[in-house]
C-alpha cells in the first residue's frame, strides 16, 4: 500500500512543497476552499498552494473521475468512493504536481493557500466522541474517584457518546463561551451562568469513508476500508456545566456548543508510512472480544503522530509574544485504534455514512507535559499555570487562544502535516 506518491525523493515542481513541513508532495491533503468571492469547491493542500480539483476538471487534467464530486462544495462524495479510487486521485495529482511538462497547464490553477478561506471538509451527517485516551480517563477518573478511576467496562469495549454535528466548525472560527446551568460553591440550587470552567481537548478526528447499510456490522479485518483519513479536533468543554448535567447520561450542553476542527483530511494513503504497531496491552487487561481483535490492526493499526498545543492570551499577542506549550504529546497513548472504534460503532448495525466524523477523546501521555486538558494540567483547577505575561490559569479566559499542531514522521520518510486547529474564546451573549 505504500507507492511512488510516498518516495521521499519525489520532489515537486511547486517550489514552496520542497522540504515544506507540513504539505510536500508527499502529503496532498483534501479540503474545501474558496478565494475571494470565489465558491467553495474541493483542493489539495500543496506547499503554500492549494491545486484546484474544479477546475483540474475544467482543463481535462482529471478525466477519469467523476467530475460532479470534484466540483461539488463538500468532499462527501469523495469520501464514498472506494479506498482504490481514492488512491488513484491521489497518484494522479501527484504525478501532476511532480511532472513539469504539467507545470504550464497547472501553474493557473493554484491559489494561495494563506489568501484563501477553507471551509469545512464534508457536510457532516452524525458526530461522534469517543473515550480512547487512558491517561485521560485515568487522570480525570482520579479527580473524582481516587480509589477507582477507570470504570470496569472501559478496557473492555472503546466508550463514546453522540455528540452535536451541527456546531462543528472549521479553524479560526470563535468560541462563544457558553452559558448553561451549573452549581456556585455554598449553593445548594443551581443558576443559570456563562461557564467559568471552559476548556480544550486535544483530539484526533477521523472522517469516514464508504458507509455500511443498516443491520450490516463492519468487520474489524475490513474498518481500515472505512477510514478515510484523519484531522486535528478540539472539543471544547464546559467543565462546571458537565459536572452537574453529566449524572445520568454523560455529556450533553456542556459540549455540544462547539467542537473545532482543522480543516485538511489526511488521507488514509498519505498516512500508511506513519502506521505503527498498536502498544501492548499490560497481561492484566482483558483480551478483547473477538469482534474487536484483529492480528493486523494490531501490527499497524496505530499512528506515528506527535501533537502539540498552545496557548496565547490577548495580552500575550498584543506584546507579540510567542505562545506557551502546554502540550506535546504522541497518538500513542490512544488505548483503542481507529478499527476498534470503527467495528464497535458499528457492531449492533449502526449505519455508518460518508462525512462522519469521529473524535477519540482526549489524548494525553503519561506525565504532565503531555496532559490533554487544562482540566489535567491544572489538576481540576487548583494549580494555576503561569504565562510569560504574569498572567495565571486554571480554565480558559475570554481572548484566549487554544492552537492544536501535527506532524506524522517515520525513518527515511517526508514528514508531514495537518494544518492548525485554532480558535480564540469570545465572551458569553449579554443575558
Amino acid at each position: 500500500m505504500i507507492d511512488e506518491t510516498h518516495d521521499p525523493h519525489r520532489a515537486s515542481w511547486v517550489e514552496t512543497a520542497v522540504g515544506h513541513p507540513e504539505f510536500p508532495v508527499q502529503n496532498l491533503p483534501l479540503g474545501i476552499f474558496s478565494e475571494p468571492r470565489g465558491r467553495p469547491r474541493p483542493g489539495v493542500a500543496i506547499g503554500d498552494y492549494i491545486f484546484d480539483l474544479a477546475d483540474g476538471v475544467n482543463t481535462g487534467l482529471l478525466p477519469e473521475f467523476p467530475p460532479e464530486d470534484l466540483s461539488a462544495g463538500t468532499l462527501n462524495g469523495i469520501l464514498s468512493w472506494p479506498a482504490a479510487q481514492r488512491a488513484a486521485l491521489r497518484r494522479t495529482i501527484s504525478d501532476i504536481l511532480c511532472d513539469r511538462r504539467y507545470e504550464g497547464l497547472t501553474r493557473p490553477l493554484l491559489y494561495d493557500r494563506p489568501g484563501s478561506t477553507l471551509h469545512l471538509p464534508a457536510s457532516i451527517g452524525d458526530y461522534t466522541d469517543f473515550y480512547a485516551g487512558i491517561n485521560h480517563a485515568i487522570n480525570v477518573g482520579r479527580l473524582f474517584r481516587p480509589d477507582n478511576p477507570l470504570l470496569p467496562n472501559y478496557k473492555n469495549m472503546p466508550i463514546g457518546y453522540h455528540g452535536r454535528a451541527s456546531s462543528v466548525r472549521p479553524s479560526d472560527t470563535p468560541v462563544i463561551r457558553p452559558r448553561g446551568q451549573r452549581l456556585q460553591s455554598g449553593n445548594p440550587t443551581p443558576g443559570f451562568w456563562a461557564t467559568a470552567r471552559l476548556d480544550f481537548e486535544l483530539e484526533l478526528g477521523v472522517w469516514i469513508a464508504r458507509g455500511n447499510a443498516l443491520g450490516q456490522p463492519i468487520g474489524i479485518a475490513d474498518a481500515p476500508e472505512y477510514m478515510a483519513g484523519l484531522c486535528l479536533l478540539n472539543d471544547w468543554s464546559a467543565r462546571d456545566i458537565q459536572a452537574w448535567e453529566y449524572q445520568p447520561l454523560g455529556p450533553f450542553l456542556a459540549k455540544s456548543f462547539h467542537t473545532t476542527v482543522s480543516p485538511w483530511i489526511v488521507t488514509a494513503e498519505a498516512l500508511e508510512p506513519f502506521r505503527i504497531a498498536q502498544p501492548s496491552r499490560p497481561a492484566e487487561d482483558p483480551k478483547p472480544l473477538p469482534y474487536l481483535w484483529c492480528d493486523r490492526d494490531q501490527r499497524l493499526g496505530a499512528f506515528n503522530i506527535r501533537f502539540e498545543v498552545d496557548i496565547s492570551s490577548k495580552k500575550m499577542r498584543e506584546a507579540a509574544l510567542p505562545p506557551h506549550r502546554l502540550s506535546s504529546v504522541s497518538a500513542s497513548h490512544l488505548y483503542w485504534t481507529v478499527a476498534q472504534m470503527i467495528a464497535h460503532h458499528s457492531s449492533n448495525g449502526c449505519n455508518l455514512r460518508p462525512g462522519d466524523l469521529f473524535g477519540s477523546g482526549t489524548i494525553s501521555g503519561p506525565t504532565a507535559d503531555g496532559f490533554g486538558s487544562l482540566l489535567e494540567i491544572t489538576r481540576g483547577g487548583n494549580e494555576p499555570i503561569t504565562l510569560p505575561t504574569g498572567e495565571t490559569r486554571t480554565f480558559l479566559a475570554d481572548g484566549d487562544e487554544i492552537v492544536i499542531s501535527a506532524f506524522a514522521a517515520a525513518p527515511n520518510r517526508v514528514q508531514i502535516g495537518f494544518g492548525t486547529c485554532r480558535a480564540s474564546i469570545a465572551p458569553a451573549p449579554d443575558g
